[in-house]
């Protein structure tokens, strides 16, 4: 059977061919042509059977049929690591290099802008891991209700990672209809449980027996004690003449010595875990796909992220705690149906670790016995409070994380003793002094002018010579000794402390302090003062709006009064009488009381214009305003 049996088009069919495959792989078979017809598929294989390219021509053909305006995310493939992300979108791109759609990446590690850029320019395929896809969908840049097709790949290891709430919370983002593939290397409870949940009458595809390894791989083990492991892997890579080998470390801090101690062997290695940024990451795994590094150190989450061609040799450093996680391990080599070897160290203190390796593998793994570092150390593992072993790997590593946390406070301590130390030193340090410009030193008796207060001028002689003009200058008093000392609140002028700057505008800033208790004491007692009795507003608006009709009817009523003499200015004439004030009737008193009036509440007389109260400003700091002649 070829692919062009399994149904897949053309534009696929060229592609799969420009990329060396001839033979579907086992899962390809069975899994693809559910897939083309819409169903729901449950797979179970390992690493390195070609899941990739079984659900992803499937999509390619599907969505390729036709391309919506605008475009829309179509299909979603979750992946728990950002290696394997990154591999998924080199196949969706190798396989559908012949049709008119659109794929990208997005994984957390990096800037999300030139990520946001291509989901903007509109996709069809979108892979992803679950921290990023939520983080875009959260801020309102990702649209997932347009899903056709939804792939959770590698299940087991999103639930070893602590990626099952996430996925949970993914899935609560996707549309009910939509078609499912899910793929996992092992069945644990918790994932069947998600199956269930997910799937719908679904097709079940297994193409081995759960988590046994690939039959083409060699597997060996070398009993050898810790402090020797590190010249054994250099003994046998110069042995073996190996050109490539994938090194699994049980921990990030023994990912990097294991690297530090080969390159100090004269053996180029890098070192690839979660610690490392993204772009040093994918610098180190270009490294060694190119041949520049010899060896990869890695942890477990590369386990399921590395797919490199022919990769040869794969060591277990150190033996890992889930029996599953070893054939995850084991699986990077012996891809594609070549052959590959998988060499793993032991210590005495892991030897339970190879018997539930040894329990789940079904068999015994091949012991070698001949070799220049055979173990010599038996002692039994130490053991913590509740009785369980203490792995020597794991106490190495939280003792260095433990270093790492003190010189990183230790560095943040001195820093800030630095940082105490300079800010004392520059309130301690002394003002800088302004140099008197050469010009005024040239000449020792020109004088310059600058303007007092009232427009007076002031002599000053400004010719000191250049060594005394660079002198610090002497403090002076705010206050001058043969000025007087007012009452205010600066005990002075404020001009005695500006600049002699002839550009300053000159203004008497003093003012007196509304504090003092001579000052109180004035402003209390024109409050308490009798005011001058004045008429009463409504007469006054009464007189004012009287129409001139009325006035002229007031004037004739009047008896005529003969118009006096004009008599000339002469010495000792008697000058003419003043006019008495017309009084109204209100206040001349001849006004007879009638029976209708009655007695109103007295009004206090309001204040003359010149007579302000205090309370009738914005501020009661200006006492100024008290006075009667302002």
């Amino acid at each position: 059977m070829n692919f062009r049996d399994l149904g897949l088009t053309a534009p696929i069919l060229k592609a799969l061919t420009m990329e060396g495959y001839t033979d579907p792989t086992p899962i390809q078979r069975k899994a693809i042509p559910l897939a083309l017809a819409g169903r729901d598929v449950l797979g179970c294989a390992q690493t390195g059977t070609g899941k990739t390219c079984a659900f992803a021509t499937p999509i390619l053909q599907r969505l390729g049929g036709r391309v919506p305006k605008p475009r829309v995310i179509r299909a979603l493939i979750l992946t728990p690591t950002r290696e394997l992300a990154i591999q998924i979108q080199d196949s969706f791109v190798s396989y559908g290099r012949n049709l008119p759609l659109r794929s990208a990446v997005i994984f957390g590690g990096v800037g999300q802008q030139p990520q946001v850029d291509a989901i903007r320019k509109g996709l069809d395929i979108l892979v992803a891991t679950p921290g990023r896809l939520l983080d875009l969908h959260g801020q309102g840049l990702l649209d997932l209700s347009h899903i056709e097709i939804f792939v959770l790949d590698e299940a087991d290891r999103m639930l070893d990672m602590g990626f099952i709430h996430d996925v949970k919370r993914v899935l609560k983002l996707l549309p009910e209809r939509k078609q499912t593939l899910f793929f996992s290397a092992t069945m644990p409870p918790e994932v069947m449980g998600l199956v269930n949940g997910l799937l719908h009458d679904y097709a079940r595809v297994a193409v081995d027996p759960v988590s046994s390894p690939v039959e083409v791989i060699r597997q060996s083990l070398y009993y050898v004690d810790k402090s020797n492991k590190t010249k054994l892997l250099a003994h046998l890579m110069e042995e073996r003449h190996i050109t490539s080998a994938l090194v699994f470390s049980r921990t990030k801090h023994g990912a990097n010595r294991i690297a530090q101690d080969l390159v100090k062997r004269g053996i180029s290695a890098a070192a690839i875990h979660g610690n490392k940024s993204q772009t040093a990451r994918v610098q180190a795994l270009s490294d060694f796909k190119a041949g520049r590094v010899r060896v990869l150190a890695a942890t477990d989450i590369a386990a399921r992220g590395i797919d490199i061609d022919q990769l040869p040799f794969v060591f277990n450093y150190n033996l890992p705690d889930v029996p599953e996680t070893y054939v995850h391990r084991i699986g990077r080599t012996g891809r594609a149906g070549h052959e590959g070897e998988a060499i793993s160290f032991c210590q005495f203190d892991e030897k339970d670790e190879l018997k539930a390796i040894e329990k789940l593998l079904g068999k015994p793994i091949p012991v070698v016995e001949n070799h220049p570092f055979p173990m010599e150390n038996f002692d039994p593992p130490q053991k913590d409070k509740r009785g369980r072993p203490i792995n020597s790997e794991d106490a190495e590593a939280r003792a260095a994380a433990k270093e790492r946390r003190r010189q990183r406070d230790a560095e943040n301590k001195a820093k800030a003793e630095e940082r105490k130390k300079a800010a004392a030193q520059a309130v301690l340090a002394p003002v800088p002094t302004t140099p008197v410009p050469a010009e005024e030193t040239d000449a020792p008796n020109k004088k310059k002018r600058r303007r007092k207060k009232g427009g007076g001028g002031q002599t000053v002689q400004t010719g000191a010579p250049a060594v005394e003009a660079m002198a610090p200058v002497k403090e002076e008093p705010l206050v001058s000794r043969d000025k007087p000392i007012g009452r205010g609140i600066r005990q002075g002028r404020l001009e005695d402390t500006l600049p002699d700057d002839p550009a300053m505008p000159v203004t008497d800033f003093y003012k007196p302090n509304p504090l003092d208790s001579d000052v109180i004491m004035d402003a209390t007692a024109r409050l308490l003062a009798p005011r001058r009795p004045t008429p009463r507003p409504e007469i006054q608006v009464q007189n004012q709006q009287k129409s001139q009709a009325q006035k002229k009817q007031e004037k004739a009523q009047k008896p005529a009064q003969p118009k006096p003499r004009r008599q000339g200015k002469k010495q000792g004439a008697p000058a003419p009488a003043a006019k008495e004030p017309v009084l109204p009737p209100s206040l001349s008193g001849k006004r007879k009381r009638r029976r209708d009036d009655r007695p109103r509440p007295i009004e206090a007389p309001p204040r003359s214009d010149r007579q302000k109260d205090s309370t009738q400003h914005k501020s009661l700091m200006r006492p100024y305003y008290l006075h009667d002649d302002d």
